[in-house]
């Protein structure tokens, strides 16, 4: 029985970061980093990893509070795993600079992970913020089915979404090392799933659904080098991931 003296410990509170790869894109990085101000829980840190931008991009992010790494290192995967590599929170949140998080996002991801102990990252749903307004939401579930419909066969599992992505501290720590993050032309989504799902379990994230830029659709090479960046992480990962050979793997050994 508790005497009066007595204190009760409150929960710890869990630390959330929002990573956020940038280069080039100041505009669109303030209104991304406007949006996290304004969300329903704040985030504990926001990392913006500059990835050699010419342009105004780290001034923006510090003008709105927003830690600023530098990462001279060519490409997303460089940078982004730069980002949770300097990450101090429980989860890491990932978004991209042309992202409009709803204000909801921050705080319905830590309940999902509140929810689930058993799983170690979740990934979510989008929809296109720019281009043609009759063809957003039909593009837009066009590009996220055929990219889920693509990975998932390779991988055995859900594939991440980088725009719309978290996942807790320690499953990157056991990752990381074998990241392919010097590799400037690999899909730095799919690399991810292959290394998160050889040994964790990847959920979905309910809820509103996180506002992306059209760019795949901007022009032919724009969405010819992403079909080609996926294809050439598959490759990357054979033969020890051919997809007979995983599936079993994933089948017997994870938990």
């Amino acid at each position: 029985m508790l005497t009066p003296d007595a204190q009760i410990e409150s929960p710890k509170r869990v630390q959330i970061t929002v990573v956020i790869p940038v280069k080039d894109d100041a505009a669109v990085l303030a209104r991304c980093l406007s949006a996290l101000r304004l969300q329903t829980r704040l985030a504990d840190e926001i990392i913006v990893v500059n990835n050699a931008s010419s342009d105004a991009s780290a001034k923006v992010a510090v003008a709105a509070g927003a830690t600023v790494i530098e990462c001279s290192e060519p490409g997303i995967p460089a940078a982004s795993s730069r980002g949770y590599d300097l990450s101090s929170g429980d989860l890491i949140l990932r978004l991209d600079a042309d992202c409009v998080p709803p204000a909801s996002w921050v705080e319905h991801v830590e309940a999902a992970f509140a929810d689930h102990s058993d799983v170690a990252a979740f990934t979510g749903g989008a929809y296109f913020i720019d281009g043609p307004p009759l063809l957003r939401v039909t593009l837009s579930q066009m590009y996220l089915l055929a990219y889920v419909l693509a990975a998932a066969p390779a991988l055995g599992h859900r594939p991440v979404f980088g725009s719309n992505f978290a996942m807790r501290r320690e499953a990157w720590q056991e990752i990381r090392s074998g990241m392919h993050r010097h590799d400037p032309e690999l899909h730095d989504d799919l690399d991810l799933s292959f290394h998160l799902g050889e040994h964790y379990r990847v959920g979905r994230l309910d809820g509103e659904l996180m506002g992306i830029s059209m760019r795949p659709f901007r022009s032919v090479t724009s969405f010819r080098r992403r079909l080609y960046r996926g294809f050439r992480t598959v490759l990357v990962h054979w033969p020890h991931d051919f997809p007979p050979l995983r599936w079993y793997r994933l089948a017997t050994q994870r938990p």
